[in-house]
């Protein structure tokens, strides 16, 4: 009996990011383990399950030579794959915490969700061309800085309410708005930037951005449920959500993301031949767009999808949290 794909995890039918993020509703129960092996696995999956993309996705030689543009490429993997690592580390507490087998078992796919995303955006610099020999000692280098600016902290607050706080739900609220929540956007405008540039890369970011989806949807629900039953947890999550937006607009992202983007900027004009007429979003022409303005989209998303995420919560009061951000 064949078994069809469902939409969501289907490579070529899934919706997008943000809109799949931001519309669809999936709960534990609908993503299990045994979701996960035929839905994922085998179907997001289907011969993509080593590398992230199709082997007809190439890597232009273009992007094997130094230049802005492959510079702009490795940061940005290199540092996305330090954030998925340590995404699964710290996941691996929930596992533990988890109070029932549903959460257990959605939990354990979403630790080899992230682990996986992890390998294929470090194994793709290879592809460009860093030394595999070389490459988690590279990987190490370029992310330092980063590692202990913005992720570590993050993971720090994450890790705290989870372990040694035991709040279960209230460390699914802070990852799924404050981690994936705020870093999916950004994953959804790679896929957009990298598409022509580099399709293997593209390919890549798309298949992560569908695990985005579940990840979020189901962690939302999660909280939501709980929400239900427990009404007086009402103020804690609140809590939960303020530290984690203030945390977040106290890490430096964007130094890193600006020198990332204008390396991206100052290499991208030199294939202007292959984005000529690319719409980065409807209307908007990539090539149009400067270091800055990709951040503010990015942004832009960021309160869109919290902002649904926190109402379909239940927590509509919380969006007032996403009008008092500050500059990073």
């Amino acid at each position: 009996m064949t078994r069809s794909v469902p939409r969501e995890a289907d490579f070529d039918l899934a919706p997008d990011l943000l809109d799949g993020a931001m519309n669809l509703t999936m709960t534990t129960r609908d993503c299990d383990l045994a979701y996960w092996l035929t839905a994922v696995a085998q179907g997001t999956l289907l011969g993509r399950a080593e590398t992230g993309h199709s082997a007809t996705a190439a890597t232009p030689d273009f992007m094997r030579e130094d230049g802005p543009l492959r510079e702009a490429l490795i940061l940005e993997l290199g540092w996305r794959s330090v954030a998925e690592d340590r995404a699964a580390r710290a996941l691996s507490y929930f596992v533990a915490e988890a109070p029932g087998v549903p959460e257990m078992e959605f939990f354990a796919t979403q630790v080899l969700d992230e682990a996986r995303h992890a390998r294929v955006f470090r194994d793709h610099l290879v592809e460009l061309g860093v030394p595999a020999e070389r490459l988690h000692e590279t990987i190490a280098e370029l992310s330092a800085d980063y590692v202990a600016d913005v992720l570590t902290p993050i993971e720090e607050f994450v890790v705290r309410t989870v372990r040694d706080e035991g709040d279960f739900v209230g460390a699914v609220a802070a990852f799924t708005i404050v981690v994936e929540g705020v870093l999916a956007p950004a994953a959804e405008l790679s896929e957009r930037k990298w598409d022509r540039l580099d399709p293997a890369a593209g390919e890549i970011a798309h298949g992560a951005g569908i695990d985005e989806i579940r990840h979020l949807t189901v962690g939302s629900s999660i909280v939501r449920e709980h929400l239900i039953r427990e009404p007086g947890y009402r103020s804690r999550a609140m809590e939960i959500v303020t530290e984690g937006r203030r945390l977040w607009d106290e890490v430096p992202v964007l130094k890193y993301v600006l020198r990332r983007e204008n390396l991206f900027q100052e290499g991208m004009r030199d294939h202007a031949d292959l984005l000529e007429g690319y719409e980065v979003f409807p209307g908007r022409e990539l090539l149009e767009t400067g270091a800055t303005e990709r951040y503010d989209i990015a942004e832009r998303w960021t309160d869109e999808m919290a902002e649904a995420r926190l109402r379909y919560m239940g927590l509509p009061e919380a969006t007032a949290i996403l009008k008092t951000a500050t500059a990073r």
